[in-house]
């Protein structure tokens, strides 16, 4: 196994980089860390970037960043709402006629996840049944994503999908994780700039924040070099067998979790939203003010969970996301001041094997972070 530290790093924080190694140990490929606060920053590498090799993951290194983009788009969203384009509580129908959509159901809605429409790739139902959606990663539907891994899809078909299945609940009743909320937040964003997402992306929050590590694919199956690889394993008439899934197109999850970015990008445009250099503050209040999940101890913003870690350590804002073998984590202080971003690689698999995995570790960095004591 492999570790570099960077220059910052070397001899300080001796339990951030055992913490990283010890969870490569519980079956990650590689894992990078990065830590801003007022000690300066620390970034740690673990693990390794390819199967079959021992160099380290990138600590610089490019990730698919799955539902993190849903905070880049929401922070979108809000910026245009500042500028007077679009209105949160007006009905999402008024965007989008053609759709056909509950007239019930706002922009707040859909970045809520309180709008009951369906995720076009995929629900847990009620009942304890899954309702399938397109095929996907780390779903039943696994293992025929691989093959399909560089279709395209088109937004509205995403969405016509989703809108064809039964609503979980009646508009602002209830609370329900879906990605086709934020494909429909796109199609509203095109419909009234009549540009591109990822040209509004990069006029309103790339790069007034200088992200040059962060990219909106759109379809485009490729991923900016340095980077580690990932990997799905999938049964083949009956063989296990063990493909890697770095590229490939994302458009089957659209603005619900396709942007590429770094630890580094995740870490300042967190703080940069937090510390007010995005939005007006009334809209970042609005932001982060969180509506009930049903999680305990966790609630949901607009485009960002708030998650009270208790006595020990206060509030966090943070969103994470997967998607076929990379998982991105993002935190921060509700002021922006102090940022944990991170990188985890794995050979994922329809049946979510490292979730236990990948739970187990995402508590043991907020405790090592943000815990009591933690300087």
């Amino acid at each position: 196994m492999s570790t570099t530290l960077s220059g910052q790093a070397r001899g300080i924080r001796p339990q951030l980089q055992r913490a990283i190694e010890e969870i490569v140990g519980t079956g990650f490929l590689g894992v990078v860390l990065r830590v801003r606060d007022e000690h300066g920053e620390w970034v740690g590498s673990a693990g390794v970037s390819e199967l079959g090799r021992t160099a380290a993951p990138p600590a610089d290194g490019h990730l698919r960043i799955g539902s993190n983009t849903k905070t880049f788009t929401a922070a979108l969203v809000l910026c245009l709402v500042a500028e007077g384009r679009i209105v949160l509580d007006a009905p999402v129908a008024g965007y989008l006629p053609e759709l056909g959509l509950d007239e019930r159901i706002t922009l707040r809605m859909l970045l809520q996840h309180t709008s009951g429409v369906f995720s076009h790739t995929g629900e847990l139902l009620a009942d304890g049944t899954y309702g399938p959606g397109i095929p996907a990663p780390g779903t039943p539907s696994g293992d025929e994503w691989v093959d399909l891994r560089f279709t395209t899809y088109q937004p509205q078909e995403l969405v016509e999908l989703a809108l064809s299945k039964p609503a979980r609940f009646a508009p602002g009743t209830g609370w329900s994780y879906s990605n086709t909320n934020y494909v429909l937040a796109r199609l509203v964003v095109e419909k009234v700039t009549g540009r591109p997402f990822a040209e509004q992306m990069q006029r309103l929050i790339l790069g007034p924040l200088g992200l040059s590590g962060t990219v909106v694919p759109e379809t485009s199956p490729e991923i900016p070099e340095p980077h580690a690889h990932v990997y799905y394993r999938y049964d083949d008439a009956g063989e296990s067998r063990t493909v890697d899934v770095t590229r490939q197109n994302p458009s089957w999850v659209s603005t619900g979790g396709d942007m590429i970015s770094t630890t580094q990008d995740l870490a300042t445009f967190i703080s940069a939203l937090l510390g007010g250099r995005l939005l007006p503050t009334a809209l970042l209040a609005e932001m982060c003010t969180p509506h009930p999940t049903g999680i305990p101890g966790m609630g949901y913003g607009l485009g960002l969970f708030v998650r009270d870690l208790g006595s020990d350590g206060g509030t966090v804002i943070t969103h994470n996301g997967g998607i076929a073998g990379y998982a991105a984590l993002m935190y921060s202080t509700p002021d922006g001041r102090k940022t944990m971003t991170a990188m985890l690689t794995c050979v994922d698999d329809s049946r979510m094997s490292i979730a236990a995995a990948f739970m187990n570790a995402q508590q043991r960095l907020v405790d090592e972070v943000f815990g009591a004591g933690r300087g």
